[in-house]
């Protein structure tokens, strides 16, 4: 149900009041959300880095990549301002509470883009610049339009959503080596449970702003949970590739086999029971996998 004229400038009017404008323009950046996107750019650094790598050069690659990830969230919300509107736990963003112009959000997004862009190729190399703008575009104009036409559009997300890992590779090794690809993988495959938690969480949300997931098209649920274990399943032999390719021993295949049960674990509880506390378990408990997974593989990697 969309809120009539003079209730959204009701609104607007309020939030105005409470909100800065700098608290706004980082309100565009979502930095929260953004923080697991730097972690596995530091990781994929971390195991890239050779003798020459400095502290220096990490710090300019995530600066550049929190630029460009910062400038892609904001297109973003200028792109769905009109759905965030429908949807109470966006509803009240900048562009979806009209604080904010299109055309203040669209500068101040290509800005960012570019200046992260510029960070990349001059501190970096032009390759991981390369693989930041083609993150945004993808993100941008491949996957937002789908999110109103198709429930594919989850695995659309995930190729935006898995190139940070390609980005900190590239700046490491300035080469798109079959390593970087393998922990692309990890990161695409980890999504989809991620997601499906999320879209599950907040169907009825998703459903009011006309996107039709995949808990919306089929609210039963069975579809949402069956694949949350089939990508699962298929995350588990993913993560333990990085020993194939010469990234980690013994030890890390030991701990990912070990967080891969777990999620799987989660994974089928969800896919048996359908409830809000099984997706929110799930939810959190792919949180936690990820950070712990790539603590894992960088310290291996670092002791042998």
């Amino acid at each position: 149900m969309s809120a009539s004229p003079s209730h959204a400038e009701a609104a607007s009017g309020v939030s105005a009041k409470s909100h800065s404008r700098t608290g706004d323009f980082i309100t565009l950046m979502k930095p929260r959300l953004n923080f697991l996107v730097l972690l596995t750019v530091a990781a994929a650094y971390s195991l890239g880095a050779g003798p020459g790598s400095t502290l220096i050069d990490l710090v300019h690659t995530l600066l550049g990549t929190f630029l460009v990830a910062g400038g892609a969230a904001a297109l973003n919300q200028v792109w769905e301002r009109r759905t965030d509107r429908l949807m109470r736990r966006t509803q009240n963003r900048p562009m979806a509470d009209m604080r904010m112009t299109v055309a203040q959000g669209l500068t101040f997004g290509l800005l960012l883009s570019i200046a992260g862009a510029a960070e990349l190729a001059y501190f970096i190399n032009s390759l991981s610049a390369i693989v930041a703008l083609l993150t945004t575009a993808s993100y941008i104009l491949f996957y937002t339009p789908l999110k109103l036409r198709t429930s594919l559009s989850t695995l659309a997300g995930a190729l935006p959503g898995a190139l940070p890992a390609v980005i900190g590779w590239a700046a490491a090794t300035n080469t798109l080596s079959i390593e970087g690809w393998v922990l692309f993988g990890i990161v695409f495959m980890w999504q989809m449970p991620h997601f499906l938690a999320i879209a599950w969480l907040y169907r009825d949300e998703y459903a009011r702003a006309g996107m039709p997931l995949l808990p919306v098209i089929e609210p039963d649920g069975r579809s949402t949970g069956r694949q949350a274990v089939l990508y699962t399943a298929a995350l588990i032999p993913l993560s333990m590739m990085p020993m194939g390719v010469g990234l980690a021993t013994g030890r890390y295949l030991v701990g990912a086999i070990t967080l891969g049960a777990l999620l799987m674990f989660l994974s089928m509880e969800f896919s048996a029971k359908r409830d809000r506390a099984t997706a929110r378990r799930l939810f959190f408990g792919s949180i936690l996998y990820l950070p712990i997974l790539w603590a894992l593989l960088v310290f291996d990697h670092r002791a042998h």
